[in-house]
């Protein structure tokens, strides 16, 4: 017998149109990942009360008066937390009124604040969450400056308050890229990046002059919070080399709290990153020498690293993952990678935790979302089988304790298209 209708159709009861409050629940029999880096768990239990997750495992006792759902046959998990994103910061990407991704032409870098853009209507955030994500980190890109400016959190409902944390971290990107937009070499960005951090600390310390600066004042003051550990410094490099140049910055500016970015080349220096205890945010499938900077790539590189002990998420700033959504697609890859002989994947348990808990804990919300424990965010997804399978889909998506809308452009059009009946038309074909 098939439940999941069974499911979906009960579930669908608890459905508001708009912001609703959050819904007390318990789903029983289901299998149920908790993000924690363990595997799934058989015939087992997810308790929401209040927007937050009373308990979820085997053997659990639902609270007497409960609502309980019959979750036989479905998969029941964490929402999925994407780093690095650009959500919710444009619309058409052709259309420069519709796009906040990039700010070539302003006289700002590092002071930019992204979270000022956000359209919590975005059609990109309405797909992403009918994929199961739930909260994610956002970013512009770098172009007239090798700061891309301050990134923020968000949740991923379908209200306005979209807004976790602003001015969560700083981004900043070096190598190849970095290159190009200092001046034509990593000694230029290399050199910028120095410059930047010399100059914060000047007017930090009171020391600045407001003369012969590379900085505006507003970014030199937005800088200072990453130099006293205040904030997060985001660092794109994929080269070995210049992700060991990075690593030693710590003993200039001891307070830095660095997360590497991109890291093709990361499996080379594993064991030096793991030993700084920075954590990484890696493209997954980055295994291409595409460029100088990525002769050495691997798909074994975010296996290689994990087993050194660095902590990796899944996430890139460009190729690789090409929506959020598709992040399942990609950690079942890397769990599939363990069947290749001489390569180096992970388990379920650890596919799953990047793209959960391990990127909400490298974000700063460790315990609070991605995974499913006493006191964390009610943020649930139910799937219709294996999440970590490419046939698995989302059939219900909570944020905290909130059933959120599946539906989005695409949905709409799939539905008006996928039979020739005139009627489901718009007026502009009425001819």
């Amino acid at each position: 017998m098939n439940y999941l209708p069974k499911i979906a159709a009960t579930l669908s009861a608890l459905a508001f149109a708009g912001t609703c409050a959050a819904q007390d629940m318990a789903i029983t029999g289901a299998t149920v990942a908790t993000g924690d880096g363990s595997g799934p768990i058989e015939n087992a239990t997810v308790v929401v009360r209040g927007g937050k997750v009373v308990a979820a495992g085997a053997g659990i006792t639902v609270p007497a008066g409960m609502q309980v759902f019959d979750g036989t046959g479905s998969w029941v998990t964490p929402g999925i937390f994407m780093p690095l994103t650009n959500l919710g910061l444009w619309d058409v990407g052709a259309v420069s009124n519709s796009n906040d991704i990039r700010a070539g032409d302003s006289p700002f870098s590092a002071s930019l604040d992204a979270s000022t853009a956000v359209n919590y209507a975005s059609q990109h955030i309405s797909v992403s969450r009918a994929g199961g994500v739930t909260r994610a980190t956002i970013t512009t890109s770098p172009s007239g400056s090798i700061f891309a400016g301050q990134g923020a959190a968000i949740d991923l409902g379908a209200d306005p308050d979209a807004i976790i944390k602003p001015q969560l971290f700083q981004l900043v990107v070096l190598g190849e890229t970095g290159a190009r937009i200092a001046g034509g070499s990593r000694v230029a960005a290399f050199s910028e990046f120095a410059n930047a951090l010399r100059e914060a600390g000047d007017f930090a310390a009171g020391r600045w002059s407001g003369e012969d600066n590379l900085l505006t004042r507003a970014d030199a003051a937005a800088l200072g919070k990453v130099l006293n550990g205040s904030q997060k410094l985001y660092i794109h490099v994929e080269r070995a080399s210049d992700i060991s140049a990075v690593l030693g910055l710590r003993r200039t500016y001891p307070k830095l709290d660095m997360v590497l970015v991109g890291v093709s080349e990361g499996w080379i220096v594993a064991r030096e990153i793991a030993a700084a205890n920075v954590p990484v945010i890696a493209d997954p499938l980055d295994d291409l020498p595409s460029s100088f900077e990525q002769l050495a790539a691997t798909q074994s590189n975010v296996g290689r690293m994990a087993d050194a002990g660095v902590k990796v998420a899944l996430g890139g700033l460009s190729g690789g993952i090409t929506g959020p959504r598709t992040a399942p697609q990609f950690a079942g890859n890397l769990v599939a990678l363990q069947n290749v002989p001489r390569a180096s994947g992970l388990t379920w348990g650890e596919a799953f935790a990047s793209i959960t808990s391990i990127p909400a804990e490298i974000s700063g919300f460790g315990g609070q979302y991605g995974v499913l424990k006493p006191g964390a965010a009610g943020d649930v997804v139910v799937w219709d089988g294996d999440p970590l399978e490419v046939s698995s889909s989302p059939i219900r998506v909570f944020i905290d304790g909130v059933e959120q809308p599946l539906t989005n452009h695409q949905t709409r059009l799939r539905d008006r298209y996928r039979d020739l009946d005139e009627s489901d038309l718009p007026k502009a074909y009425d001819w």
